[in-house]
């Protein structure tokens, strides 16, 4: 915070009259009185004592308070008393001024004769006489002015319900209910007690006749139980969480005088031909439109590929924005983004009682038709680069024809000093950035553009909230913020929390999400395990972040940093000499490497200006930061805001200097601060890293999704999307960062947090013991092998048990999560085809390029289209992903077909074993269905499964006729039968 600058109070907003010693809660003047006339003298978030932040407001303002003071002042000087009060109140001051201050005890032997009877000093007995007789005036005079005017009753009550409501959390955890959650954590404990006992059997039960067969077995069992354990207990303490939006009002107020903190929105994208400009476009809009004061949004738009089309685009959409903003706020429409608001197919007219609301919709239709037209007309026009470079309108060469070799570029297009919408009204900030490159420099991909948005916004407008979407991500709630806000800025809950998780919901997906683009099961289930630990994990968009945490701090929970003195260096102090043992030491060296870039803010503001200076000074934050002094000033203001030092017309310029290819250098940029950089999945280590220090996160799950997106849903598409996931992950687990070895010095990540960590890098690794396991039931069909010996009844309970604990388990996480079984079942389908896909390769390539840093690519091949409804669900793209799973599909079909062939010719004895075998198989099979029919394609509309079961069923039945050939006649039989025996 700015010195001189006071907090604002956390109840209304206005300029803080006092806060408390123990956790900075602040209050106005108003709000403080009207505390303590209630009886809550104490603070009221942690019970500790106000102090008053502005002496000179404490004074009082008011003449007749004043005479009031003199006179009572005048009264105790007359009986001798002036002096001690006088130096009382310097005390106090004193007090209040010096962090380390010493206490008054040492000091109160004072005028002990002028006590009464109690102890108490007779002149504070008449102060706060005064101060009593004030009180009671005071409460006078509102009756008489309660009474000459007395408002309506409605009003009177509104007002009050008003006033409770600001006082009320704006949150509130919704616990899953016992009768769901205790049945579950007793069928989770009850299967790790028959999944111990089943490893027992099966490790002490070899098959000799198949010892190869049945060690590969264990092994993969083995690992799928531990695999099991890491994703089953951050599940333990699910919660649900609900939002007041209405108490947030009633507590910050809105419009232009609202208490409410700036946010700046931060869209990213890199390839305007591979991310359509006007998905793009359709973003930004929505963000533009959202239901938050104008004056507090800002929206950044990263063009890392810099390319002249998206500048051009995003000038279109700031010029029709200006008529879209004030339809959507005068109307209320839901969503906000133009292409899916009028492709919606409901009542429009629905709740819309504006005489001109049909009329204006209309028109507002045909200007997004146009602006459509435009903006397809530069995709068009940029299909073909001129040999020559692009070209502004003005002549000048487009500085960045070369996207691998350009300066920096902003341009501000809307916001206080830009255009206004077609009513006249001020409009949200829109900027463009694209950040320089240059040969030579390591860019970072999408965390590197990111932090240059961190740092230009911290230096134009310094919103302390930070709200992240992809490009193609759009605001499907306006209301989407202030959900946010109600976390972020309740004092009792936001004091500790790094960023706001949105869950991602998605358009365009087929009905049965055949390839599990919804990931209903992650979003609906694992992140509101995680919510009830530690928080849900970053997944890289949809997000609310609190820029402090971005920047290293750590919670205000932290305890304060020692502050250096000159006698810590003094010779003639003595100096106690603590031995540390060798865990000690290995831990302190543990929590250094974890808090390398942790300040606390708090401890900063306690000191003055020269000392603060030092402090600056001795914490190097050039060396964290870069050298920029104006943003090294934005870091240090809690609350945001741009510094009143700041010359604004030397803003852009700051701003410039900031995103330039070198500033990174040297500094912690992307190892403790921004986005972290060594994975290609750069949000698992950004969150990792945040709970590391300390931050708790939340999950928030508005009835209306917040924000909604694209997904690819086509097979290849899909697979290459999550083969990207996991080589993240893969990257992580070799990294220095892993949770398997980090962060455990200073103890703040919880232990079921740090399982889920884990388990998000651990999964890749899976795909090794899962295609073995997948070609298992093959090679048993094909061999006549089986990997169980002959169960016994105590081996049959075991395994029975255990197939009713998963069972049961998967049963009651529907009952408490809510989600439908199609949904789970279509993860669990997409868990294995994934697995033996997407996740084999990422492990194999993350080898590569973390051991011998060989970097491989895996292309994609366009094969086939058509056009209707889902066309992209039925594009075959060829690529090298789909080779493990169709070869485990073909050997399970043709392993299925020799099992029958082999049981019909060894006869009715061997059909007992055949059915655990093609039990086995079919297990495959089903869950490798999805990967079929995306192989096959439309195939005419005949539904897959025909071509399926129409396949298996002709070779069991031309087996079968084969074997029984009824063409032949029993006297033939017969015949044939008495010559065999004759020797002719």
């Amino acid at each position: 915070m700015e010195p001189g600058a006071h907090p604002p109070c956390a109840a209304c907003g206005d300029d803080a009259h006092a806060a408390c010693r123990a956790c900075s809660y602040a209050l106005c003047r108003a709000c403080l009185d009207e505390d303590v006339a209630e009886g809550r003298a104490a603070c009221a978030r942690c019970g500790g004592e106000y102090a008053v932040s502005d002496p000179a407001h404490a004074k009082g303002s008011a003449m007749e308070e004043e005479e009031e003071e003199a006179a009572v002042e005048d009264q105790l000087a007359a009986e001798g008393l002036r002096g001690r009060v006088t130096m009382a109140n310097q005390l106090s001051d004193r007090q209040d001024e010096v962090s380390h201050a010493r206490t008054l005890s040492s000091m109160s032997g004072v005028g002990s004769e002028l006590n009464d009877e109690s102890g108490k000093p007779i002149w504070k007995n008449r102060v706060d006489s005064w101060k009593e007789k004030k009180n009671e005036k005071k409460a006078s005079a509102k009756k008489a002015a309660a009474k000459a005017q007395v408002p309506p009753v409605e009003e009177q009550i509104m007002e009050e319900k008003d006033l409770t409501d600001a006082y009320e959390p704006l949150s509130r955890i919704i616990p899953i209910s016992k009768n769901k959650l205790t049945p579950y954590r007793a069928v989770i404990i009850m299967r790790l007690v028959v999944l111990g006992l089943f490893f027992h059997y099966r490790i002490t039960n070899p098959v000799d006749s198949a010892f190869g067969l049945w060690l590969t077995s264990v092994i993969c069992e083995i690992w799928f139980g531990f695999s099991w354990i890491l994703d089953q207990f951050p599940k333990w303490c699910p919660v649900n969480r609900e939002t007041y939006v209405d108490r947030l009002i009633a507590r910050y107020g809105d419009g232009e005088d609202s208490g409410l903190a700036p946010v700046d929105f931060f869209v990213s994208t890199v390839d305007p031909l591979k991310e359509p400009p006007l998905i793009t476009a359709n973003t930004v809009l929505s963000i533009l439109a959202v239901d938050y004061p104008v004056e507090k949004i800002s929206c950044y738009v990263s063009d890392d590929g810099s390319a002249m089309l998206t500048f051009e685009s995003l000038a279109e959409t700031a010029e029709f924005a200006r008529r879209w903003v004030p339809f959507c706020k005068k109307f209320s429409i839901e969503p906000r983004t133009p292409e899916f608001y009028f492709s919606q197919k409901i009542d429009y007219l629905k709740d819309k009682i504006h005489p001109s609301f049909v009329k204006e919709r209309r028109a507002m239709k045909r200007d997004y038709e146009e602006f459509k037209v435009r903006i397809n007309a530069l995709v068009a026009k940029a299909q073909k680069t001129p040999e020559e470079g692009w070209v502004m309108q003005d002549g000048t060469p487009w500085p960045g024809n070369n996207s691998r070799d350009h300066p920096g570029m902003i341009q501000v297009f809307l916001g206080e000093t830009g255009a206004r919408d077609y009513d006249g009204n001020e409009l949200p900030r829109l900027v463009y950035v694209s950040r320089e490159k240059r040969p030579g420099y390591q860019h970072h991909k999408k965390a590197g553009a990111m932090n240059a948005l961190v740092r230009v916004s911290a230096v134009l407008t310094n919103a302390p909230y930070i709200l992240n979407l992809d490009c193609d991500h759009y605001v499907n709630n306006s209301k989407a913020v202030r959900e946010a806000m109600c976390f972020m800025m309740d004092p009792s809950v936001g004091r500790d929390v790094c960023y706001v998780q949105f869950p991602q919901r998605f358009d365009g997906i087929d009905r049965s999400d055949r390839y599990a683009n919804r990931n209903v099961v992650f979003f609906d289930v694992n992140m509101k395990g995680l919510d009830g630990i530690q928080g849900p994990v970053y997944v890289g968009t949809g997000c609310c972040f609190y820029r402090q945490a971005l920047y290293g701090y750590g919670p205000p929970s932290l305890p304060a940093l020692p502050k250096s003195s000159a006698c810590s260096f003094c010779c003639c102090c003595p100096k106690n000499k603590v031995e540390k043992t060798e865990k000690e030491m290995h831990r302190d060296s543990r929590r250094e490497d974890l808090e390398s870039a942790i300040f606390n803010l708090r401890e900063i503001d306690n000191y003055d200006e020269y000392e603060r200076s030092m402090l600056i000074s001795q914490m190097s934050f050039e060396k964290s930061f870069g050298q920029s002094s104006v943003f090294i000033e934005s870091t240090l203001m809690e609350n945001g805001g741009v510094p009143e030092s700041a010359d604004p017309s030397t803003l852009i310029k700051e701003a410039i200097h900031v995103i330039s290819c070198g500033y990174e250098e040297k500094t912690e940029w992307g190892k403790e601060l921004g986005w972290i950089y060594g994975s290609v999945t750069e949000d698992i280590l950004t969150g990792f890293k945040m709970h590391c220090r300390g931050w708790r996160s939340i999950y928030c799950m508005p009835i209306r999704p917040a924000f909604k997106g694209s997904a690819p849903i086509n097979l290849s598409d899909r697979l290459h999307q999550v083969l990207r996931w996991a080589l993240g992950s893969v990257e992580i687990f070799f990294s220095r960062h892993c949770p398997l070895w980090y962060g455990y010095g200073g103890g703040r990540l919880r232990w079921l947090q740090r399982l889920s960590y884990i388990n998000t890098i651990v999964y890749p690794f899976t795909s090794v013991p899962l295609v073995a396991y997948c070609c298992l039931p093959a090679i048993c069909l094909l061999t006549g092998k089986f990997i169980i010996p002959i169960l016994s009844n105590a081996a049959t309970i075991w395994f029975l048990g255990l197939f009713t604990s998963i069972i049961l388990t998967s049963v009651l996480e529907l009952r408490w999560s809510g989600i439908g079984i199609e949904d789970w079942w279509r993860n669990e389908q997409f868990w294995v085809i994934g697995g033996v896909s997407a996740h084999l390769f990422a492990v194999f390539q993350g080898i590569l390029k973390m051991v011998i840093g060989l970097d491989t690519n895996f292309t994609v091949t366009s094969k086939a289209a058509e056009d209707g409804d889902f066309a992209e669900l039925y594009v075959f793209k060829w690529t090298t992903v789909l080779i493990p799973p169709t070869t485990i599909l073909v050997l399970n079909l043709v392993g299925v077909v020799a099992g029958f062939s082999d049981a019909l010719n060894s006869g009715y004895e061997s059909w007992g074993p055949l059915f655990g075998k093609v039990f086995f198989s079919m297990w495959v099979i089903m869950h490798l269905y999805p990967f079929l029919k995306g192989l096959m394609g439309r195939q005419n509309r005949t539904p897959t499964i025909v071509i399926l079961w129409s396949v298996l069923l002709a070779s069991v039945f031309s087996l079968l006729w084969v074997k029984i050939d009824p063409f032949i006649s029993g006297a033939e039989t017969v015949a044939t039968g008495a010559c065999s025996s004759i020797d002719c």
